[in-house]
């Protein structure tokens, strides 16, 4: 072989290999390298703890996104927030089971509509095998879309959509339904469709799982939607070594040291990172078990250390409205 026409060919090998180990981030005009982060925030609307902790983990703390269970009772506090507010990140976190024993919420499409996301106590199911046992995927794209019909009535046009409890990756079917209104609707869609290092370990995905990634991930992206390179979803299992005393002090530097450990091991590419801010009175712990480490999450977005962190090690936050901006201009 002559050696220019090596040379071109080698070249043309590089730069194809390098296209196709392209992040999504990078693909989206993100610097080469960079760890891009969309801080996010889950479950407002559940309560007013929740939207005040969403709020100041936002506006005082380093979170950069969040979104709003639709079906739950402070739903119009939140959405008049966002009102105040619009720059706010919010999107849908959509809603099929209600996992609490004293408060507790009801589908929006109507029990006549979608009976299998209905239990004994006219609530949602509270767990996701009992939404895998009795939904269907008829009834669960129902609800996704009744869901978003109610935040397009009150004014509030989500960022992105995304999965109460994961509710929505239980089976291939669900994902599919998931995928297909994100799709139709133009509306961004949580899913790591890129090298999944993190979620691959804390999801235990094996090899078909992973492709299955692949494919919707260039799904997504082919229909003009950007896609998350990787999903760090393990935060609300963190919990203060025993016989550690449950102090604001205590809880604001073990999540800040976990976070600031969690984040320094991703890889670059677009991530997103799932939280629970919470803003607890004294009616939370009535909701929920949880409380501790919803505050612990408040309490480390909070944390200088962690903004310091962030900043010194170059990681860029964004949103998801940002992420769809970008992937406007990607031809």
């Amino acid at each position: 072989m002559k050696p220019i026409v090596f040379c071109l060919l080698a070249f043309f090998m590089i730069h194809a290999a390098s296209a196709q180990t392209k992040t999504f981030a990078e693909q989206l005009g993100y610097p080469a390298g960079k760890k891009v982060i969309i801080m996010h925030v889950d479950d407002a609307g559940m309560s007013y703890d929740s939207n005040e902790g969403a709020l100041k983990a936002i506006h005082d703390g380093v979170a950069t996104s969040v979104s709003v269970m639709m079906p739950c009772g402070w739903v119009p506090g939140f959405v008049h927030i966002l009102k105040k507010y619009p720059e706010i990140d919010a999107g849908l976190h959509l809603t099929l089971t209600s996992e609490w024993k004293e408060y507790r919420w009801g589908p929006l499409a109507g029990k006549p509509t979608v009976k299998g996301l209905v239990d004994a106590e006219g609530a949602m199911w509270p767990s996701v095998a009992d939404v895998v046992k009795h939904a269907t995927a008829d009834e669960v794209e129902a609800e996704i879309r009744a869901q978003l019909e109610r935040a397009r009535t009150m004014g509030f046009e989500p960022t992105h959509l995304d999965s109460h409890m994961g509710t929505l990756f239980a089976t291939p079917a669900f994902i599919e339904r998931y995928v297909k209104v994100g799709m139709e609707e133009k509306i961004p869609v949580m899913f790591p469709g890129g090298h999944n290092t993190a979620i691959r370990v804390d999801e235990r995905m094996n090899d078909a799982m992973f492709a299955m990634t692949q494919t919707i991930g260039k799904q997504l992206w082919q229909a003009g939607l950007p896609v998350l390179d990787d999903l760090h979803n393990v935060s609300y299992g963190w919990k203060l070594p025993e016989g550690t005393p449950a102090t604001k002090e205590n809880l604001q530097n073990f999540k800040t040291q976990k976070y600031i450990e969690g984040l320094k091991n991703l890889k670059p590419g677009l991530t997103m990172v799932i939280m629970h801010c919470t803003d607890p009175t004294e009616v939370f712990p009535i909701i929920s078990g949880s409380t501790q480490t919803r505050e612990g999450d408040l309490l480390a977005m909070l944390d200088p250390k962690l903004k310091a962190y962030i900043e010194k090690e170059g990681i860029i936050l964004t949103t998801w409205r940002e992420a769809m901006q970008r992937r406007g201009k990607v031809k």
